[in-house]
């Protein structure tokens, strides 16, 4: 098999995803500090719609750089133009929903605009039928987006807040049901690989931000390392899956599964950055953030087994790979209700993500001598 060239990774790429993962991270506050009368999972709700906006937009504008962009003065002036969007709709969640819902979601209707007029400018431009065909779909769910959102934040918020779902979710939908149209116009799949795994990465970077508390001379002590041992055992897991087993040279792909998949990814890792404030607080009950740890857990790993769609041919995940990340998991869960202290919740989910860890990376490394 000819070996695919991947594009170059731009470095006003990197400088645009940053921007995304410093909206997660303000995102994430939304999660830390529930208001007075708001419950967690009505936080959540909350969290989990305004992620889908910014992953989709991440996502969308991933996959035109991919196909269709180039290091232009114009590509990077729309790359600007989308960050100083997003550094807007990030700094607004102080308050209700009800405060900042319309600024936001303003915001959200011109950055899904940007999208169509560049997806515009590239139909107009091609004389190809297939990127005439593709383009055109794009441009039709990021208006119908666009449409949605704008409706949605002229009318009021009990009935606008529906109509902007309608929008983010069909944006969300839509491309995964039209992945059929989109075969022939390939993906160049390292491209997006490397993308993808570079958010993770600076998503990684946002959590030791977050748990640089547990390091401060006041708080130091065995179980601050501990707390970085879960985020580095997790961040090998992520590696050896997307660094190692992973074929990159899988022709005529959409690339859509891979996108799909990291929406756990980036959830779990999500709910894990804010559980582990939450354990070492008062502020939720010990079950209630020890759910919200192993739910973030659980998420992360199904994104993991998600990607085996991609192995290469000779690496595969063995049957005692998966049984003992299942089983590992909710034996921590179980065990970590039984101990729900700060010190046994912290030990326990330490040894489930390293027995994890090692277990992937042992199995990938034996298969890797053995071919």
């Amino acid at each position: 098999m000819n070996k695919l060239i991947p594009k170059k990774v731009e470095l006003t790429e990197l400088f645009y995803d940053l921007v995304f993962v410093y909206a997660v991270s303000k995102l994430t506050g939304l999660l830390s500090h529930i208001p007075e009368g708001s419950s967690f999972l009505q936080q959540f709700v909350i969290f989990s719609i305004v992620l889908i906006v910014f992953i989709n937009t991440w996502m969308v504008e991933t996959v035109f750089t991919n196909r269709y962009g180039r290091n232009s003065i114009v590509n990077i002036l729309f790359f600007m133009l989308d960050m100083a969007i997003v550094l807007f709709m990030s700094n607004n969640f102080n308050g209700s929903i009800q405060q900042w819902f319309r600024p936001f979601t303003l915001a959200a209707a011109i950055l899904s605009g940007t999208l169509v007029l560049q997806y515009s400018l590239v139909h107009l431009r091609t004389t190809n039928a297939i990127d005439k065909s593709l383009t055109r779909l794009f441009i039709m769910i990021l208006s119908l987006r666009s449409a949605f959102l704008l409706v949605g934040a002229l009318l009021p918020f009990n009935i606008g807040l529906f109509v902007a779902l309608i929008g983010v979710l069909s944006s969300w939908i839509l491309p995964g049901i039209f992945t059929s149209r989109m075969t022939n116009r390939a993906i160049n799949f390292p491209h997006l690989l490397e993308r993808l795994t570079a958010l993770i990465i600076i998503s990684f970077g946002e959590t030791i931000v977050d748990i640089a508390d547990y390091f401060k001379i006041n708080k130091f002590d065995i179980y601050s390392i501990l707390i970085f041992l879960i985020i580095c055992a997790l961040f090998m897991v992520y590696i050896t899956q997307f660094d190692h087993y992973i074929d990159e040279n899988k022709p005529n792909q959409t690339g859509n599964r891979l996108i799909y998949l990291h929406y756990p990814i980036l959830f779990g890792i999500s709910l894990i950055t804010v559980s582990l404030d939450f354990i070492g607080e008062n502020e939720l009950p010990k079950p209630t953030a020890i759910a919200i740890l192993y739910a973030g857990l659980i998420l992360f790993y199904l994104g993991i087994f998600l990607a085996d769609f991609y192995n290469k041919a000779e690496i595969k995940k063995e049957r005692h790979v998966q049984l003992i990340f299942i089983f590992s998991t909710l034996f921590g869960l179980i065990l970590c209700n039984f101990f729900p202290t700060f010190e046994g919740i912290v030990t326990i989910t330490t040894i489930v993500t390293i027995v994890n860890s090692f277990t992937l990376s042992e199995s990938m490394g034996r298969q890797t001598r053995t071919n």
